[in-house]
């Protein structure tokens, strides 16, 4: 039995199977033992649809859930399962999987079997390839720790409101991915001249006459050297949650770039043409009043993250004791490197320099503490961070349409007794 915790009530269902992150590839004596017993563990959860029952339809957006794989977070959609990270979550380097939050732009694939399973690759090539997730086992790995964020992150806290996915400031998690590059990968199929951009295809379950979630990358960004097909994830194959059996990962780069269930790679001449590039996950060119329409024309493709940080403790709304408080979080910006983090204790009338963590990659978050001796009263204590291009977290966010890419100073609210 699984648990859904619902305000006062608590709430279970049942449910059969294992996620793949349990099953772990080490201590396996060939591929093909490995392949066999992640081949059962691959269905992930079982009837995900007959979870949208009574209970779930009774459960508020902002409640904290069980389900398979997925322990103690924030539910911000029941319809696709977009589940977001409590802040508190946030104070190791690598996130663990049970933590990490999940973004799902439709229904999750309801089979999957890794021995069917295929990856296509076609468009702008010399000769089109076919791969089993055997053949990507036998390529070279290469693993990358990355700070993965929605675009999305932070929308709720725009004014006016903007439509989507209300994320708090949780849609976030840094893990060790692996697998074999997208370069060997596409090297198979020899890219032509005329391949100028690269389109991914997941095996989302598209509902309707709903257009399917497809983005299409710059070639160069896809022929980096830590440009991956991921196959694992903290060490362990991919979960379901998480794009089981193999997804593309774009380090730096919004999450919606790194396409889950990964069945198409697709050479084009051009940037794709589809939904899910234009209108959607696009930027204003320039600055826009809040409220104020903007035409697709006037916008440009997201691409890499801002410089961000987010304070993990102590919790927005906590009453703590007077005497030494430790203010700690992290602190990422895409493809640049964070340099220092500053903290206020006072509302932003003075900074001083957190201390960063030593744990540090190019494309991952810094953690940070700061000590600080807490006097009694209400405190609004704030944290910024600043990247090697210079770039310096604003105090409000840049309003657009979509409610894309907040990175406006993060703030908390506490008492002191």
């Amino acid at each position: 039995m699984a648990t859904l915790l619902a305000g006062p009530a608590v709430l279970t269902y049942k449910h059969s199977g294992i996620l793949p992150q349990l099953v772990s590839s080490e201590n396996m004596n060939s591929r093909r033992e490995f392949l066999k017993k992640i081949s059962s563990a691959a269905v992930g959860v079982v009837g995900v649809p007959s979870l949208l029952s009574a209970a779930w339809a009774e459960a508020q957006s902002g409640n904290r859930i069980q389900v398979p794989g997925e322990y103690g977070m924030i539910v911000r959609s029941f319809r696709f399962i977009d589940l977001e990270s409590p802040v508190e979550y946030f104070n190791s380097w690598l996130t663990p999987i049970p933590h990490f939050f999940v973004r799902n732009h439709m229904p999750e694939p309801s089979e999957l079997d890794p021995e069917a399973w295929r990856l296509t690759i076609g468009g702008e090539v010399e000769k089109p390839v076919t791969l089993k997730l055997n053949d990507l086992l036998k390529l070279p790995t290469h693993s990358v720790v990355n700070t993965l964020e929605c675009a999305g992150n932070g929308r709720a806290f725009y004014r006016p409101q903007v439509p989507g996915v209300q994320w708090g400031k949780g849609a976030l998690g840094t893990a060790r991915f692996s697998g074999p590059r997208l370069r060997d990968v596409l090297d198979r199929a020899g890219v032509k001249p005329t391949g100028k951009h690269v389109m991914f295809r997941g095996l989302d379950e598209v509902p309707g006459k709903v257009p399917p979630f497809i983005r299409s990358i710059p070639i160069e960004k896809v022929l980096d050297a830590d440009s991956l097909i991921a196959t694992h994830m903290n060490g362990a194959p991919l979960p379901k949650h998480h794009g089981f059996p193999a997804r593309a990962l774009m380090p730096g780069w919004v999450g919606a770039a790194s396409c889950k269930w990964l069945t198409e790679i697709k050479v084009l001449e051009s940037e794709f043409a589809g939904n899910f590039m234009n209108p959607g996950y696009r930027f204003p060119n320039h600055p826009v009043q809040p409220g104020e329409a903007i035409k697709p024309e006037d916008t440009h493709p997201l691409t890499a993250l801002n410089v961000k940080s987010v304070i993990a403790g102590p919790v927005d709304g906590s009453r703590v004791k007077a005497g030494p408080v430790r203010v700690h979080g992290a602190a990422w910006a895409g493809e640049a490197d964070v340099v220092k983090v500053e903290i206020s204790t006072d509302g932003g009338a003075s900074w001083n320099p957190a201390k960063l963590g030593n744990e540090h990659a190019h494309y991952a978050w810094r953690l940070w503490s700061y000590e600080w001796q807490a006097k009694a009263g209400d405190h609004s204590i704030l944290s910024r961070a600043t990247d090697n291009k210079g770039r310096v977290q604003p105090p409000t966010p840049e309003w657009n349409p979509s409610g894309y890419l907040n990175n406006a100073v993060d703030q908390v609210k506490i008492h002191v007794a």
